[in-house]
């Protein structure tokens, strides 16, 4: 009898970790999955609207009016993907794990500031620029959000006439 509880202790101790481990991946990766969808659906949206990344206005813009847009986002990473990543830092080298994340992150402040400044009236943005904080152990006791904040900001601009020197 005791034996069998010690089975059954064993596979406790070790079949419920990787269970968790196993859920926590297949569900994060949907999660990501879908977000990816979203993203890409409302990139298609938004294609044609001009984002670029001079830090001075194209001479042919003709501008009325212009401010400052913004679009931000933290995307925590999921409990397996930490694991993963908690082992590849013990050897050192690329953490593919958190580049999903990164690109995630990076794409959907840039939609978050383009839809900002659609909703805004406005025609392009331009001086685009992306700050990334990364938020790992906040408390500094080894727990915490392990996850990354994107901001995506810019000088949106409405135009007088649109490309008034290209006609």
């Amino acid at each position: 009898m005791e034996e069998k509880f010690q089975i059954v202790s064993l596979a406790m101790n070790i079949g419920l970790p990787i269970f968790v481990l196993l859920l926590a991946y297949f569900i994060g990766s949907f999660i990501e999955k879908m977000h990816f969808k979203s993203i890409r659906e409302r990139e298609a949206e938004t294609q044609t609207f001009p984002v670029v990344t001079f830090d001075t206005m194209p001479d042919d813009w003709r501008v009325n009016r212009s401010d400052m847009v913004s679009g931000s986002i933290v995307v925590s990473l999921d409990y397996f993907k930490r694991v993963i990543a908690g082992l590849r830092g013990l050897i050192g080298g690329r953490i593919k794990a958190y580049e999903p994340l990164l690109d995630r992150a990076r794409r959907e402040a840039v939609l978050r500031m383009i839809e900002e400044a659609k909703s805004q009236g406005f025609d392009a943005i331009f001086n685009v620029r992306l700050e990334t904080s990364r938020l790992a152990n906040a408390r500094g006791n080894g727990k915490g959000i392990a996850g990354v904040e994107m901001l995506a900001f810019g000088t949106a601009v409405k135009f007088a006439s649109r490309f008034a020197n290209s006609q």
